[in-house]
């Protein structure tokens, strides 16, 4: 035909040139769903109510006490003190019921809180000995702050604190915290294997999704004595 080349690719290098860029076109989009896994699992796992250790934030920079308190030591020489989230997302929605106040000295291992939920409570123990400088009262009016910023607005109280370097020797720091977090995470699966076991007679299929990961907020279904149990194995200083 008059005015028309035909090109066989086959015998060109067109055909390689194809597979490349058909190569691109998969390779690009799996590349992108790799670098995004983390927030997507994240979502998906939110979405589920799946409580997984990719969920728990461990911010750097701050001191965690076995009793699941953390403190921030300020530039002007006081200490925010709060909750971790680990805490918080297996509790669910709580009350902060303050049990110090501005003035007050406390030694380590005083009881700083009550949380409550539907008649059933814990006691959060002071991370750290000092004068109460201040509380937080925006936590008693919007507790959700507690879930969205736990180591911003969601802070408990500050503190002055009296022996801080001694007090602190013994909390968990950068890597240390996420381990210890993880850790934690595997130990109280285990205790809620146990106490369900316990004091259950049933087994709460509500407390596990399917695949053994456990629920985000599930102390929300146990009882009192699981309560009690875990306020000894977890928050006790």
């Amino acid at each position: 035909m008059e005015g028309f080349t035909y090109t066989n690719i086959f015998e060109t290098k067109g055909i390689e040139y194809i597979i490349i860029i058909a190569f691109l076109i998969i390779l690009i989009p799996f590349w992108i769903i790799l670098n995004k896994d983390s927030r997507i699992v994240k979502r998906i796992s939110n979405k589920l109510g799946v409580l997984t250790a990719s969920l728990l934030k461990v911010p750097q920079g701050l001191f965690y006490s076995k009793n699941h308190t953390w403190a921030y030591l300020e530039k002007t020489g006081t200490a925010k003190v709060g909750l971790d989230d680990f805490l918080i997302k297996i509790v669910g929605d709580i009350k902060v019921n303050p049990l110090k106040f501005a003035g007050e000295k406390l030694s380590k291992g005083d009881v700083l809180a009550k949380l409550s939920q539907n008649g059933k409570h814990l006691l959060v123990h002071s991370p750290i000995s000092g004068e109460i400088v201040n509380l937080n009262d925006s936590i008693r009016e919007t507790p959700e702050l507690l879930h969205e910023d736990p180591y911003g607005d969601g802070w408990l109280y500050v503190i002055k604190p009296s022996n801080w370097k001694n007090e602190t020797q013994s909390f968990y720091l950068a890597e240390d915290a996420s381990k210890w977090i993880l850790n934690e995470l595997t130990r109280f699966k285990d205790f809620l294997a146990i106490s369900i076991s316990k004091h259950s007679k049933e087994p709460s299929l509500l407390t596990f999704q399917e695949g053994g990961e456990l629920r985000q907020n599930i102390m929300s279904e146990l009882d009192d004595e699981i309560w009690n149990e875990f306020q000894e194995s977890f928050l006790a200083d």
